[in-house]
Formats: C-alpha cells, sequence, structure tokens
C-alpha cells in the first residue's frame, strides 16, 4: 500500500506522466502535474537507530523500516544496556561517535527505537543525539536558559546540512504492541487531510498555564483553515476530533475519554513529561497511548521558561504546511536540549496537493506552501527542460487556495521558492 510513498518523487513525476500519456484523450484529466519544494523529511535522509542489547528495539526498528520503507543503509545498530533510565556522558561520548561514524553523509535526522535511556547526564536522549552531549544544552544554574536550537523556526528540510544538528525522535513504547499502534497511526495519516480541531487547554495551574497567554493569537491565526477552541478548564472530555491538544498541568485526566486522529500532536507543560518510567508527574508516554502519534516532554527541571517547551503556534503552522511530525515539533522548541521528542517521526498528515480546471485558469489546493514568493516553471514532461515563466507566485499566511495561469502546451508546473528562511 505504501510502497511508493518515499521513492524520488521527480522519478514518481515521470511515472504519473508516461501512465498519463498512455491513457486515450477522453479519460486524461486536462490539468497539468504539479511539483511543489521539497516540503518534508523522507525516509531516504532518516536514520533509525537500533540497540541490538533490547529485543523491543530490534523489533521495533524491523516493523519501521519495512513500513517506512527504510533503505538498509540507513539502519544504525548499536549496543548498550538497555536497563539504564540515565546514561552517563563519557557513555554516551562512544555511542554518539559510533553513531556518526555508521550515518551515511546525506541523513539529516534519527529515529530511535527505545525507551530506555531516555537522558543523558542533563540532556535529553534526543537533544544529545542530534547535537552531541554538551552542558551549554542544559540549565548553568536553576531556571537558566540554555543554548538555542539552531534550527528553531526555520523553513529548512536539511537541518545537517543548513544547521549542524540531526533532529531525533524516539519511536517509545512499553511493549511492541504499542509501538505497533503508533508507527500504523503515522503512516495512516499520511497526506489524510484529516478533519480535527485543536484544542487549547487554559488551566487554573499558573505556573503550568504559560503558553495559555498566546492562546488566543493561535485561534485567530488559524481558525479560517482549522477549527480551534481555546478552553479555560483542566480536562477535555468525550472528544472524537483531537488534532491537536496543548495544555499545562501536572496530570491530564480523562484521556480515556478522548478519540486521537491519526497524525495527532499533544502535550502537556510540566517539569518532568519527559520522565517516560512515570514520575509523581504524567508521562509524556501517556500521550501515545491514548492515541496521539507525537508528544514531547522534559527530563530535568526546566522551570516554565516558555522557550523550553513547544511553541503550539510553530508546531500547528509547520505541520499545516506538510513538515513531518518531527520537523515541525523540532522547529517549535527554541530551547531543547532538556526535552524529549517522542512519536512517529515521519507522520505527514498536510502533504498533498488537488489541482482543477476553472476555465480561464487553474486553481491549486495545498497546505504546503509557506507564505512567501514562488517562481514557476513549466516543462512539456517532469524531465525537462524547464522554462522560467513572468508569473511569480505570492502566498499569504493561512492560503490554501491559490491561481496558477493557463500555459498552452505546458503539462508540468514547477513551484520553486524565491527566498524564506521561517514561518511567517
Amino acid at each position: 500500500m505504501h510502497v511508493l510513498k518515499d521513492i524520488n518523487p521527480r522519478f514518481l513525476a515521470f511515472l504519473w506522466l508516461t501512465l498519463w500519456s498512455l491513457l486515450p484523450a477522453s479519460v486524461r484529466a486536462d490539468v497539468p502535474l504539479v511539483i511543489l519544494p521539497d516540503s518534508r523529511l523522507n525516509s531516504a535522509l532518516l536514520a533509525v537507530i537500533v540497540n541490538d542489547d533490547d529485543p523491543l528495539s530490534v523489533r521495533i526498528g524491523a516493523y519501521y523500516q519495512q513500513q517506512r520503507n527504510i533503505p538498509p543503509e540507513n539502519i544504525i545498530r548499536v549496543s548498550f544496556n538497555a536497563k539504564k533510565k540515565v546514561m552517563p556522558p563519557q557513555d554516551f561520548k562512544l555511542l554518539h561517535e559510533e553513531i556518526y561514524k555508521k550515518s551515511p553523509p546525506h541523513i539529516q535526522a534519527y529515529a530511535l527505537t527505545w525507551m530506555h535511556p531516555f537522558r543523558v547526564g542533563c540532556m535529553s536522549i534526543t537533544t544529545a543525539i542530534a547535537a552531541g552531549f554538551d552542558k551549554k544544552w542544559c540549565s548553568s544554574e536553576r531556571c537558566a536558559p540554555t543554548y538555542r536550537n539552531p534550527a528553531f523556526n526555520s523553513l529548512t528540510h536539511a537541518p545537517y546540512t543548513d544547521h549542524g544538528i540531526r533532529p531525533t525522535m524516539t519511536i517509545a513504547a512499553a511493549d511492541f504492541r504499542g509501538a505497533k499502534k503508533l508507527i500504523d497511526r503515522g503512516v495512516l495519516a499520511d497526506s489524510s487531510n484529516p478533519p480535527g480541531t485543536a484544542y487549547l487547554l487554559s488551566t487554573k495551574d499558573k505556573s503550568r498555564n504559560v503558553r495559555a497567554f498566546h492562546f488566543k493569537n493561535i485561534k485567530r491565526r488559524f481558525d479560517n483553515r482549522l477549527k480551534t477552541e481555546v478552553i479555560e478548564s483542566n480536562s477535555l472530555r468525550d472528544r472524537d476530533d483531537v488534532l491537536f491538544y496543548f495544555t499545562g498541568l501536572a496530570w491530564v485526566r480523562d484521556l480515556d475519554t478522548l478519540r486521537f486522529r491519526p497524525g495527532a500532536i499533544a502535550d502537556h507543560l510540566t517539569s518532568a513529561g519527559g520522565n517516560l518510567s512515570g514520575h509523581s508527574q504524567m508521562s509524556s508516554l501517556k500521550w501515545l497511548e491514548a492515541g496521539a502519534t507525537g508528544s514531547y516532554g522534559t527530563v530535568v527541571e526546566p522551570c516554565n521558561l516558555r522557550g523550553k517547551f513547544p511553541n503550539p503556534m510553530l508546531v500547528i503552522g509547520y505541520y499545516l504546511i506538510g513538515d513531518t511530525l518531527l520537523e515541525a515539533y523540532w522547529k517549535s522548541v527554541a530551547m531543547p536540549g532538556e526535552g524529549i521528542f517522542i512519536g512517529e517521526p515521519l507522520a505527514t498528515p498536510f502533504a498533498n496537493y488537488r489541482i482543477t480546471d476553472r476555465g480561464k485558469d487553474y486553481q491549486l489546493e495545498t497546505r504546503s506552501l509557506a507564505p512567501g514568493v514562488y517562481i514557476l516553471e513549466t516543462a512539456l514532461a517532469p524531465v525537462g527542460p524547464y522554462r522560467r515563466e513572468k508569473f511569480m507566485l505570492r502566498v499569504q499566511a493561512g492560503q490554501t487556495r491559490l491561481h496558477l495561469p493557463k500555459i498552452p502546451g505546458r503539462r508540468v508546473y514547477k513551484l520553486t521558492a524565491a527566498g524564506q528562511s521561517h514561518l511567517q
């Protein structure tokens, strides 16, 4: 079913046009093929790290490779003690060197396949793998800010090439059944354009409710393309359309009354959500067990600095323009050194488009174009040669319906960003 998902899009375009040319004229859709800018990470650029000393990690890695068509050369096998929740920095240094030595140079991001360890010294395992262990990513004193994420609020899809880090997410689960369900949800989400609601809960917990300051602005920003509800409550109950859920509490109740859409993102701002084994506060793993596809939590005391937690406006914004779950989450955290990212990295619910003939022009419907200006090139076939047209496409924030000119005889339209660096 998903064999073609991560094949080179230009090859797919060529295959599509070849098949199209063989159809009778009476059944051809009289619209051009549209090639959008590279809009996300894919399985060719993702390496999966497997701990051979952990049978669950091995099993998760094998299933994920199968479901996401991960190339064999992108599977990195290492061995370490899987029973420890926290890995000492001196042990991690050797592990990190081995991982990077085994990584093909084109790799831009990593997927881990374990729950333990979730921490390296004062850092989360995901940021330590992404950037290497360095105390600059940790608070130098209580409540201090930390080193900033170079890929924060960036439109890049090549974070290692552009910023020198490989964003990392762990496919965390207590057992294989949970991991399989998580992976299956991620795959099911792809290009599904799921209907659903973003729930932004403003709670009575003043210390953990600091993100609520921006909730009304978030609703105004996205309400024209995503149903968004700002709710003043400590709990959300009996909803069957949860696409996003952001709140601030030590424990989130009533998760068993909710149904999450495939690809859903949910997290709670608290101090120890990244302690995946459980604590006096709720583990972020509870979100995945309830049906979410991605979550986040901190592994050491971060205090309530907003920059150490996901910015909901950025998570939602990048997800809606076609980023993978991994990319959208990583781009939303300014200081991720103490936070762990968990979920199915390649889930991409909003990476698709539809084009229709309106007579005088074509209407392009997509969420995969960030605000900015795009150059239009056209060709007779996907392999080119391409001709640059005088038309420039301007995309406003929140705009999903766009118009392209009819250019006689040109069967392929290619859009290229004229220059953007972040989500506006």
